[in-house]
């Protein structure tokens, strides 16, 4: 928009009649593809995709180890409670499943069925925009035919040669920056939110089973840092050493 804005006037890119062609056809052909409540359910993860914080791998794996110190020091049935303190939905679950005494092996099955029907929600909604992205520049083609049509019927009255050469030219654009600028990036957008979302399932999965299985809450938690990139790690390294030391100068304090 700057570019266009500093060696013309946007306002000689906008038109009405190559929005319609462009946007309206892109919608057409994904409510054709898609079922309306399909495409609605999508809208609505697009402004989740973009308003929600980030995942914390760090403070999922504090909470889970905190968990395993519980669990291996009251036993399963003292986390109960817990259990129902838990605002994540995934997390309770699994939790509800080992103090209900459920087998390891079915703790696991559950848990992976309900991730993998999670993915595929995630995928059918990426390919909406990726379908949406693929379908503009289409319109965009479309549209520059109708213009070009327009334009040779009526080439012998000058007058309307120049607005059938605008939306000939204008839906090219418009298809090119929806698809490149809107519809594929959000797509991405989508797709990067939610590898990020399966890596937290996939930490809270191996918690849960290691909590089940008794293991040590140092083990546990050297095992889900694995999950972690180098970053992260580094990062978790510190926050911990900063932990200790606040609990090392607390317990000094109260010996003096």
């Amino acid at each position: 928009m700057a570019a266009i804005a500093a060696d013309g006037s946007l306002f000689g890119f906008w038109d009405i009649p190559s929005i319609l062609v462009v946007l309206g056809g892109t919608v057409a052909a994904t409510l054709v593809n898609h079922s309306l409540s399909d495409v609605t359910r999508v809208m609505g993860m697009v402004r989740v995709a973009f308003t929600r914080q980030t995942y914390s791998g760090t403070e999922l794996i504090d909470q889970l180890v905190d968990l395993a110190e519980k669990a291996r020091r009251e036993g399963l049935l003292a986390m109960e409670e817990e259990a129902n303190q838990i605002e994540d939905a995934f997390l309770k679950k699994g939790i509800q499943l080992i103090v209900d005494g459920t087998d390891p092996d079915l703790v696991r099955s559950v848990l992976e069925i309900e991730l993998a029907f999670q993915e595929e929600r995630h995928r059918a909604g990426q390919g909406i925009f990726e379908d949406m992205g693929a379908y503009a520049p289409a319109f965009g083609m479309i549209g520059t035919l109708i213009g070009l049509i327009n334009m040779l019927a009526d080439i012998d009255d000058a007058e309307k040669i120049a607005p059938g050469m605008a939306l000939a030219l204008i839906t090219t654009l418009y298809g090119s920056v929806l698809a490149n600028l809107v519809f594929l990036p959000i797509a991405g957008k989508l797709r990067s939110r939610s590898d990020e979302e399966v890596l937290y399932r996939q930490i809270m999965t191996e918690g849960i089973l290691s909590i089940q299985a008794g293991e040590n809450p140092r083990l546990v938690e050297e095992k889900l840092t694995a999950f972690l990139s180098p970053q992260q790690r580094n990062r978790s390294a510190e926050s911990g050493a900063e932990e200790r030391a606040r609990m090392t100068a607390g317990t000094v304090g109260t010996n003096v």
